[in-house]
């Protein structure tokens, strides 16, 4: 961890370690608010993703899902800035919202409180395996060189979010013919004023980094910003879709740069989950099934997440240990519990906030900064228009860069590791999944240690981890063949 010699000047310094950290109070304000603008978007993203109707016809609300989901996210990201003392945020996880989305619209018989109810059950079955010690177990049991790969992948993972919300990198149409999923702009050229405020923004922010200028990346957040919103009052640019017109794919990503409507502050989600509502509709089985991807899910995604964020952060002891884990990841389950039970989902740590940590964040009192914005954010929700994702991009990408940094630290001469390694990097970006690149460097690290006639050196809950990803990676076919 890093320390200085200077001895801490106020209650608040030592109560965050903000001085033994290596850091001040002003960069800590610089992360947090660094970190709420690459995290903002969720605000508006997640009532999109959860905006579908369930088999009763019954809709949770724009309006709704908005406001609760800035305010579990603003309440659990001051709790963990408070008590666990990390510049960890929370909020709605991307990967469980869309799978509960998803569920919500191939399962007939699933209704949203009762989908939330599994998110619910989740949460808590992962917070007694927190209270047990089992989840910090089976972090403390995972090789050193995992731990790092861990690292390197989410960096990846961190810039190719930047780079394909900014519209640099597309998506290729299925009705292309090609293979390749990814290609550069649009027909392999850049085109849109977005795409050029993406390039702008990373231009200044990496020039404001080799100059070594305090608050790099949120000034670049900013000048990026006011650029976007310049640009959309001149030239009405608009977004990439809307319902019922053609496809913009010069427009901005999601959101587009400008003041919004002023929406009433609804909070009537909270207390709406069902726990076990599911199992009555669709049968223990199913049920079981459902609770057990998502908790597999929240377990894996957010313990590599802390990992990267930890390592990032230099908040590392010298036996590989992050300080108060146990509270960040109670902080982390009980974020399960309290999105399920809002009904806008599994809330965890966001991967967002290694923008907030490339800011010079180091402490709990960033989180603190970044809880208070979310929670200002439900009252003027409008104002987070202002901030498209072609703004925040390049931070993400900047940081994806700072965290790629340690891929030095990895023993590439033992296959043991090197093995798994390259595939927890690899696939975290190429599936758009933390989780699954866990998963295969997990599995990949037991047998190769077993093929080398080295299976004494495998932690036995290394061993657990592997067999439950092979459960998780082979769900499909269990499912198909029990008509789940």
């Amino acid at each position: 961890m890093s320390t200085t010699t200077t001895a801490p000047t106020s209650a608040m310094d030592r109560y965050f370690k903000i001085t033994e950290r290596g850091s001040s109070v002003g960069r800590e304000i610089r992360g947090g608010l660094a970190t709420f603008f690459a995290l903002s978007y969720i605000v508006v993203l997640n009532p999109l993703i959860l905006s579908g109707a369930d088999s009763s016809g019954h809709t949770l609300g724009i309006p709704r899902v908005a406001a609760a989901t800035a305010l579990v996210a603003g309440v659990l990201t001051i709790l963990m800035g408070v008590w666990a003392k990390h510049p960890f945020a929370l909020a709605t996880g991307l990967g469980v919202n869309a799978f509960v989305a998803v569920t919500i619209a191939t399962h007939p018989g699933v209704t949203w409180p009762d989908m939330m109810g599994i998110v619910v059950v989740a949460g808590i079955v992962m917070f007694i395996l927190v209270l047990t010690g089992f989840r910090t177990a089976v972090f403390r049991a995972v090789p050193e060189g995992l731990k790092t790969a861990i690292v390197v992948g989410i960096g990846l993972f961190i810039a190719l979010i930047g780079l394909v919300d900014a519209g640099f990198v597309r998506r290729l149409p299925d009705a292309a013919g090609t293979t390749v999923p990814l290609g550069l702009g649009v027909d392999s050229r850049l085109i849109g004023w977005p795409t050029l405020v993406f390039v702008v923004g990373l231009v200044l922010t990496i020039a404001l980094m080799v100059r070594r200028v305090r608050g790099a990346i949120l000034i670049g957040i900013l000048g990026a910003t006011v650029l976007a919103n310049i640009l959309e009052a001149v030239f009405h640019i608009g977004a990439s879709s809307s319902p019922g017109q053609k496809a913009n794919p010069a427009g901005w990503s999601l959101v587009v740069p400008g003041l919004g409507n002023v929406q009433p502050i609804d909070l009537s989600l909270i207390g709406q989950a069902h726990p076990i509502g599911a199992f009555a509709h669709l049968g223990p089985l199913a049920a079981i099934l459902m609770a057990f991807v998502i908790l597999l899910s929240i377990f894996f995604d957010a313990m590599g997440t802390m990992v990267g964020l930890a390592r990032e952060a230099g908040n590392i002891d010298a036996e590989g240990n992050i300080p108060n884990v146990d509270r960040v990841l109670l902080v982390d389950a009980f974020g399960a519990i309290a999105g399920g039970g809002s009904s806008i989902s599994s809330n965890q740590i966001f991967v967002e906030s290694g923008a907030g940590i490339g800011e010079g964040a180091r402490t709990g009192l960033a989180s603190v900064v970044t809880g208070i914005m979310l929670l200002i954010a439900m009252f003027l929700t409008p104002l987070i228009n202002l901030v498209p994702f072609e703004a925040v991009a390049p931070a993400l990408v900047v940081v994806g860069f700072l965290m790629f940094q340690q891929v030095t630290k990895i023993d590439w001469t033992d296959v043991g590791i090197s093995i798994p390694a390259f595939l927890t990097i690899a696939l975290m970006p190429f599936t758009y999944s933390i989780a699954n690149g866990l998963g295969a460097g997990f599995i990949s690290y037991a047998l190769v240690r077993l093929f080398q006639g080295r299976a004494k050196e495998i932690h036995p809950l290394m061993w657990a981890v592997a067999a439950a990803f092979l459960l998780f990676f082979a769900l499909g076919p269990i499912e198909q063949a029990l008509g789940v």
